[in-house]
């Protein structure tokens, strides 16, 4: 009788610990990972997206919120992996860097993690008053949103990143084109004549508004580009992200809501 008792405790245990991502393994060996910046950056780029959400471990596999695994990234010592997982669920772990490990991957890694924090901050919060005109004369208020998933993205003609996401954002507009609940926004620095010229050139499916530079700097407090904003029906923040990898995710989540 105790040896089944045993056998059943043994077996509860197991699967317990096995759904909090105990026995969970890396996707890769974060000592490979970790060789020099060029391998570390491959692999951030490809598997690695603060801004979505994710199942976060600190470096026990130990299941903890959001803003404390990234606070844990903004002191550099430690880099995130992604696990292996049989579900739809995203693991992160953290995992300490080893000494010797190029400076460089301590340096990207504290200045994304500092910037990711500031924007999960934002989320929940009801996005600042504004009153834009967009190039074609169109005025967009928070009054005139209500109802409506918003997606802001903000940039300048000169951020080689924010041009080189055009293509795949401009097939998400294409993608939510029958959705009239949702509507695509950009703030970009540029005047209205040098935004004109550059997006003959490269076309932006989104309405875009100019003259944002102080708007951008002083309300949103912003420090990287592209920075995109999914705003919620009531006005809040549901998403801040950095890329359009984590944007295509949150909106297709956001949508279903």
């Amino acid at each position: 009788m105790r040896k089944l008792i045993f056998i059943i405790f043994f077996i509860f245990f197991y699967t317990i610990s096995f759904s909090q991502g105990q026995y969970r393994k890396p996707e890769l060996d974060p000592v490979v990972i970790q060789k020099n910046y060029a391998t570390w950056l491959e692999y951030q780029r490809k598997n690695i997206v603060l801004s979505t959400d994710f199942v976060a471990l600190d470096a026990e596999a130990k299941e903890i919120n959001k803003d404390t695994f990234l606070n844990e990234l903004t002191t550099g010592e430690y880099i995130p992996i992604k696990l292996n997982s049989s579900s739809s669920l995203i693991y992160y772990q953290l995992f300490k860097i080893l000494p010797g490990t190029d400076s460089s991957i301590k340096a990207s890694l504290t200045a994304l993690a500092v910037e990711e924090l500031e924007n999960f901050k934002m989320e929940g919060k009801s996005f600042p008053a504004f009153s834009f005109i967009d190039l074609n004369g169109n005025t967009i208020t928070n009054e005139s949103i209500k109802g409506k998933i918003v997606v802001i993205k903000c940039w300048f003609i000169h951020c080689a990143p924010c041009i080189k996401e055009f293509p795949s954002v401009n097939k998400l507009v294409a993608q939510y084109k029958n959705r009239k609940d949702i509507i695509f926004i950009s703030l970009a620095e540029d005047a209205p004549k040098e935004l004109r010229t550059f997006l003959a050139k490269k076309p932006l499916s989104y309405s875009v508004v100019p003259n944002m530079k102080k708007y951008m700097n002083e309300t949103l407090h912003l420090s990287g580009f592209p920075t995109h904003f999914i705003l919620d029906k009531k006005g809040q923040i549901s998403k801040v992200l950095l890329d359009y990898e984590g944007l295509e995710l949150a909106l297709k989540k956001e949508s279903k809501q």
